[in-house]
């Protein structure tokens, strides 16, 4: 009965020392699983909304390829349909309108408010097509009085539109700039019920080769483009060959400059990084493809759009997908990434603690067995004094006491070696005792037992 209640005390004083050793350690592992799960980025939302205006830049065509690429990643896109791109950034720049991000014209305003705005790349060049009747014109300036449809109010057609009339002067009276939609300027101006209409659309639209046929209309080439692309560094001046819309007919019968923003995908600033780098790796997919106007692999680029280019943007385009979007799905790569940037920092605190946990075990056990080393060492210096038999005697009585306490101490078997060196000193100590208390009792020779 008293050994199984010894064995009980031992199980106890061992469960206190492990718990003493482990729980430092296991705070410390929270307070850093803590810390790093504050810092990294949660799972990416499984829904993006994107606002795009309907009768702008082919940017309807483009949503729908958005909508099915993602969806292969189980992703869904939700359309915003909106008036133009000036209303895009609007909602996109508020906070509270759901948009994450937006398909807009290089060049659309979108102030203050719009700070909290990044691009994610210039996708595709839509040129500005100013068809006209009447003589032929080398520039805007020659529009001064007319009747021009310049697009919606909140259209990026008419944001352009206004920006170079009233950079040459004409957009005032007796100049009237006019609201209508895409097909109602195209109708009106073949009826000849208007002088002029801006359209803003891929040289691929088949309303444009429609319109460079059409008897009595024109198609206004930018004598001046250079200039233009220097006071506006978010155009571009390009040249449309001669016949490149029909051989046969020869149309158009020569080369048109001309001044071509480009459609940019636009996002908030808290965009997920995740979802940037899927953006911008679908639009690589759809847009890397030669155009009438683009060459292969022109796009997705980092051009300028009005808004700064967001931090994934610039890793992206200068060294490209990041590695496990490389070789894995794309929501296999997230969770990998996640769980790497919260597992790195546990495990470099994790594998010290793996060395300080048992050291620290260790030091309890040996503690209790070295404290009585001092009571050895305290007999030792005694005999060198020489003492009496009186004073012998009562060193062995220490002796035997110090080892029976000795015995008591609990040790798991892995450090059981520490309590038997401890008992092998004891009985160094105990024959030179016996030996100077046998001198000490007449000289007697006293038997003293061999070492264990």
């Amino acid at each position: 009965m008293k050994t199984d209640k010894l064995k009980e005390q031992f199980r106890r004083t061992l469960r206190r020392d492990l718990w003493l050793a482990l729980a430092p350690a296991i705070l410390v592992v929270g307070v850093v699983f803590a810390v790093t799960f504050f810092f990294v980025k949660p799972a990416p939302p499984k829904k993006v909304v994107l606002a795009m205006a309907t009768d702008e830049g082919g940017f309807r065509y483009f949503a729908r390829k958005y909508q099915e690429a993602l969806a292969k990643h189980g992703i869904t896109l939700e359309l915003r349909p909106t008036q133009g791109s000036v209303t895009s950034v609007g909602l996109l720049a508020d906070e509270n309108s759901g948009v994450d991000v937006a398909f807009v014209q290089s060049g659309t305003a979108g102030g203050e408010k719009a700070e909290n705005i990044v691009s994610l790349g210039s996708l595709s060049y839509i040129p500005l097509w100013v068809f006209y009747r009447g003589e032929p014109l080398e520039d805007v300036r020659g529009l001064q009085g007319k009747r021009i449809a310049v697009g919606a109010e909140e259209s990026g057609t008419r944001d352009l539109a206004v920006k170079l009339l009233a950079a040459n002067g004409v957009d005032k009276a007796p100049t009237e700039l006019l609201p209508f939609t895409r097909e109602e300027a195209v109708e009106k101006l073949k009826q000849g019920q208007i002088d002029a209409v801006f359209l803003v659309s891929p040289a691929e639209s088949p309303i444009l080769k429609k319109l460079a046929a059409e008897p009595g209309v024109q198609l206004l080439s930018f004598a001046r483009a250079d200039a233009y692309s220097r006071r506006f560094t978010w155009l571009s001046k390009l040249v449309l060959p001669r016949g490149v819309f029909d051989l046969a007919a020869d149309i158009p019968r020569h080369d048109v400059l001309l001044l071509a923003p480009t459609a940019n995908l636009v996002a908030k600033d808290s965009l997920h990084p995740a979802l940037a780098y899927l953006l911008m790796r679908t639009a690589s997919e759809l847009h890397g493809s030669a155009g009438m106007l683009d060459r292969s692999g022109e796009f997705p680029a980092p051009l300028e759009a009005g808004f700064p280019l967001s931090s994934e943007a610039k890793r992206y385009y200068t060294a490209g997908v990041p590695f496990l979007q490389r070789y894995l799905p794309f929501w296999a790569a997230n969770l990998v990434d996640r769980l790497w940037v919260m597992l790195v920092p546990i495990i470099a605190v994790v594998v010290p603690l793996g060395r300080a946990v048992p050291a620290f075990f260790l030091w309890r056990v040996r503690s209790r067995i070295h404290k009585w080393y001092a009571s050895l060492k305290e007999i030792e210096l005694q005999l060198e004094e020489s003492p009496g038999k009186e004073m012998l005697e009562d060193m062995l009585k220490r002796l035997e006491e110090a080892e029976r306490a000795v015995n008591r101490i609990p040790v798991p078997l892995a450090y059981a070696e520490n309590l038997y060196f401890f008992r092998e000193h004891i009985d160094v100590v105990r024959r030179r005792l016996l030996r100077q208390l046998s001198e000490a009792t007449g000289g007697k020779v006293v038997q003293l037992p061999e070492a264990s």
